[in-house]
């Protein structure tokens, strides 16, 4: 086998499996259960930018009875007074304090975990302060889960982005979801390594949330999302990601130095291993940088990325002027991931938000 070749068969997996995955990939719908109450949950930790807008698109969905609760985690920031503002106008929305976070505790997932104790719904929805629900999203995934009899839907939201240092990071996380796990996280696959999740929205059963010990059973992870999916499956439950770009939108982060650090926290969680990342280096090397390094010889490879990346985009809502970034991001994606398993080696402790975490 040529080089080409091999190239060739390198693209041409995950553009197949995309393919299979867009078709399967659904928006969420179904009816809201009698008697269901929705306790939409914002953990908050300097988010003076993003809260009033948050809470307030959370507060506009309507079909089902809700309750909005915001954890200020320690914020040095206007995030509690602008809540507490909000709240005065809607007895729907309070504010809670999160208390000290202990010493083997995520922040964030130490602040999901006090959120679910203080709620008192029926289902969770745990939603990142830079995410703003569209009308109706938050009956669509409750009705969701009663109708595919799910204990956790997620969705990863619509991503704007703004620069180019965002545009170099942000679309990864959609090309690695649509082209290398089967079914993209589709209830019926059923195994915990085929689960998939997204922390900026995902609605859990609250009964199932407590059986697995909720946030505490991940509580030093910084990849929410994905860990929660797969300790409800471990449980035996089924979980499933939907289409979320129709449903609510994120601006994750802003430039590409805010992108770098934001992704390079959960590397190691992710393909930043010693035996992973060598691995997935050649993958995404081979599929997706080296087809436009041995132009014309492996013309029909690059064709087979673009229009993969190209076919995300269309599901995604992502800018189109990001395709041609490509190969790019690729290599942006490969160093983000290469430096986190350096620090990893050297236990260079990872500062986010103004708390340090160690290599995990």
């Amino acid at each position: 086998m040529t080089l080409p070749d091999i190239i060739l068969l390198l693209a041409a997996i995950p553009a197949a499996m995309a393919t299979v995955n867009l078709v399967l990939l659904q928006a969420p719908h179904g009816a809201v259960p009698a008697g269901a109450k929705l306790s939409i949950l914002i953990p908050a930790r300097d988010e003076e930018h993003n809260i009033r807008a948050c809470v307030e698109s959370a507060l506009m969905q309507s079909g089902v009875e809700l309750e909005v609760i915001v954890m200020d985690d320690d914020s040095r920031d206007a995030t509690p007074a602008i809540v507490r503002e909000i709240a005065a106008r809607d007895p729907r929305l309070r504010l809670e304090q999160a208390p000290p976070l202990p010493e083997d505790w995520a922040g964030k997932v130490h602040a999901c975990a006090r959120l679910a104790e203080r709620a008192t719904g029926t289902h969770l929805l745990f939603l990142d302060a830079d995410v703003r629900l569209e009308p109706g999203a938050a009956a669509a995934m409750l009705g969701h889960a009663a109708r595919t009899r799910c204990a956790m839907v997620s969705g990863v939201p619509r991503q704007v982005i703004g620069t180019l240092g965002e545009a170099l990071t942000v679309p990864i996380i959609n090309l690695l979801l649509a082209g290398y796990l089967p079914a993209m996280g589709r209830a019926f696959t059923r195994l915990p390594a085929m689960a998939a999740g997204c922390g900026q929205l995902q609605l859990v059963d609250r009964a199932a949330y407590t059986r697995i010990g909720g946030h505490e059973s991940l509580k030093s992870s910084l990849h929410d999302g994905l860990k929660l999916a797969r300790a409800l499956r471990r449980a035996g439950e089924r979980t499933e990601l939907v289409q979320g770009a129709n449903f609510a939108h994120c601006r994750m982060y802003e430039g590409f130095s805010a992108s770098w650090n934001g992704f390079l926290k959960n590397a190691g969680e992710g393909m930043a291993t010693p035996i992973g990342l060598p691995i997935w280096t050649t993958l995404l090397t081979g599929g997706f940088v080296a087809p436009f390094l041995l132009l014309p010889e492996s013309a029909l490879a690059a064709a087979l990325a673009l229009g993969l990346r190209a076919a995300i985009t269309w599901q995604a809502r992502e800018p189109w002027w990001t395709i041609p970034l490509l190969p790019f991001a690729i290599l942006v994606a490969l160093a983000i991931q290469w430096t986190a398993l350096a620090r990893a080696v050297r236990g260079t402790r990872t500062d986010w938000k103004g708390r340090a975490y160690g290599s995990v």
